[in-house]
This record gives structure tokens, C-alpha cells and sequence, in this order.
């Protein structure tokens, strides 16, 4: 029984991290992006793509710091939202940088 609770302790710590890897990855591409290149693609405006990911990076990660509550998913959805279709959209425009 001990063995399972630590499988689903470490489980739970890799899951968490990588969640806040990939909130970080989506807010750090959004920063590094023209401003311009998002309502040229039909986008939300970059100021409204920060908003998003940075208080769903903050959510996510502390209230309440589980990977798999339903305020985790939601942010992780909208930084897996914009890394799939905001950021090739951008990518397309900018020539990749």
C-alpha cells in the first residue's frame, strides 16, 4: 500500500511540473511575439493573451497546486489553446521568430 502511495505522490510531482513547464512555455512565446502579428492573424490582441496565461500560470500553480483540479486543467487548456493554434498562427506571419 506505502509503494502505491509514493507511485501516486511521484506521479502527481512530475505531472504538476511539467504543467507549470508548459504554462511558462506558452506565457514566455506570447511575451517574445509582435504585438502586431495577432490581430493580423485574427487573434486575441497579445496584451489579452499575456492576461491569460500569466493568471492561468498563476492559478494553476497555487490554487490549488493539484494537476488534475479542474482550475489546473482549465488553465492548462488555455495555454495548450495557445500554443496550438495562436502561436503557429503568429509563427506564420512573423517568419518564425
Amino acid at each position: 500500500m506505502h509503494l502505491i502511495n509514493d507511485l501516486y505522490y511521484w506521479i502527481d510531482k512530475v505531472l504538476f511540473w511539467g504543467l507549470v513547464a508548459l504554462r511558462a512555455w506558452a506565457l514566455f512565446d506570447c511575451l517574445t511575439r509582435k504585438a502586431a502579428a495577432f490581430p493580423a492573424v485574427g487573434k486575441l490582441t497579445k496584451p489579452i493573451w499575456v492576461a491569460i496565461l500569466a493568471l492561468g500560470g498563476f492559478l494553476g500553480s497555487y490554487f490549488p497546486p493539484q494537476p488534475v483540479g479542474l482550475l489546473s486543467l482549465i488553465t492548462t487548456v488555455s495555454a495548450a489553446v495557445y500554443l496550438a493554434d495562436v502561436r503557429p498562427a503568429v509563427r506564420e506571419i512573423t517568419g518564425g521568430r
